[in-house]
């Protein structure tokens, strides 16, 4: 095996381990803006439920009031009925039917109301119903989401830990020089650092290179840069890597 091919090897060995290492750092990252995420849910959700809840409050105590003004008249006008058969003269008589007439009109408004109250405590009441559904799921969810966070989190350190001290052990196989390059890229630009060229394209910003330094990557003389994206990037044909996707693979990944 050429110097060259075995700088290529160790450099895609590494970007392995630094892709082992972009996966955990981004999972550390997702991990608590899951959780932010669920609670922002479960948040607008208790706002919603707490609404209901005030408003079938609300609906309670004017209920409450409207039974007392309800018996309150329909004691009034049971006390008139009363007094009616004590009237001696038709002018009181007439005075007394009027006001029992509007006492009952008035009491048939409020038991309009009561029913249209009544239906309106139903209502809030199934929507409330529907809204609490949710929000035992969202609330149970978010329950456990927060007590394994800290758990996933420590569970990712662990492995990024154990990972740089692989990585570490890589690191030491590649020349200074080589490795200098590839971390100047690493914390530069996105990842990943070193792409194979298939094609004439390059695989990492998937632009078709200049014709001239195709021909010069071919060559395999040294390693070269990609003019568009700036990666480090090789010839598919000078190396295969071992541990790259199957072709059938890549394309039930484009599928998806």
């Amino acid at each position: 095996m050429s110097l060259y091919i075995e700088q290529i090897r160790q450099l895609v060995a590494l970007q392995h381990v630094d892709d082992g290492i972009h996966a955990v750092q981004a999972e550390m990252e997702a991990a608590p803006k899951e959780v932010e995420s669920l609670q922002k849910r479960f948040n607008s959700q208790d706002t919603q439920r707490n609404w209901i809840l005030d408003k079938l409050q609300h609906l309670q105590e004017q209920q409450k009031r409207l039974d007392a003004d309800i018996q309150d008249d329909e004691s009034r006008l049971n006390n008139s009925k009363n007094k009616l058969m004590q009237v001696e003269n038709d002018r009181e008589y007439q005075a007394m039917i009027r006001e029992m007439d509007s006492m009952e009109r008035q009491n048939q408004t409020r038991e309009e109301e009561r029913m249209a109250l009544q239906e309106e405590r139903s209502l809030q009441e199934s929507n409330l119903q529907s809204v609490e559904e949710t929000w035992n799921e969202l609330k149970a969810e978010l329950e456990s989401q927060q007590e394994n966070l800290e758990k996933r989190i420590a569970e990712c350190r662990t492995r990024l830990e154990a990972l740089e001290a692989q990585r570490a052990e890589v690191a030491a196989l590649i020349s200074p020089p080589v490795l200098s390059r590839y971390e100047f890229i690493r914390n530069r630009l996105r990842h990943p650092v070193i792409v194979p060229v298939e094609a004439g394209i390059c695989s990492g910003c998937h632009i078709a290179i200049p014709p001239q330094v195709f021909i010069d990557l071919q060559r395999g003389n040294h390693i070269m840069s990609c003019p568009n994206c700036q990666r480090l990037m090789y010839w598919a044909h000078d190396y295969q890597d071992p541990n790259a996707p199957k072709p059938e693979a890549k394309a039930a990944e484009s599928a998806e």
